[in-house]
């Protein structure tokens, strides 16, 4: 079983940058590809980016490509979205999302075995 935590979620301006963390616990972080998701309201939930689990692969969604990026951190047990040039369009419940042992990194539709409970953002025009 693992346990998923966001956090740095807030109310931001246009142009102002956020980063979010996800906090794993219950073991196997290490083994397990990451990935943020992200649901506007009205909308189906969407992918925003992933990482692999050796962290040397990251897979990121064309409409945040070149303002966000993800990392992890394996001794922290932690994965991170920095995410910059925040635009409103970009407000949205992002969810933390693990992936199988050794699986492919999470995507709409497959590869996601626990969901953390989301954290709002929030972008101001």
């Amino acid at each position: 079983q693992v346990q998923l935590v966001e956090s740095g979620g807030g109310l931001v301006q246009a142009g102002d940058s956020l980063r979010l963390s996800c906090a794993a616990s219950g073991g196997t972080f290490r083994r397990r590809a990451m990935g943020w998701f992200r649901q506007a309201p009205g909308k189906e939930r969407e992918f925003v980016a992933a990482i692999n689990w050796g962290g040397g692969g990251t897979s990121i969604a064309d409409s945040v490509k070149g303002r966000f990026t993800i990392s992890r951190d394996s001794a922290a047990n932690t994965v991170y979205l920095q995410m910059n040039s925040l635009k409103p369009e970009d407000t949205a419940v992002y969810y933390c999302a693990a992936g199988s042992p050794f699986g492919p990194m999470p995507s709409i539709g497959s590869g996601v075995s626990y969901w953390g409970q989301g954290t709002q953002v929030t972008v101001s025009s």
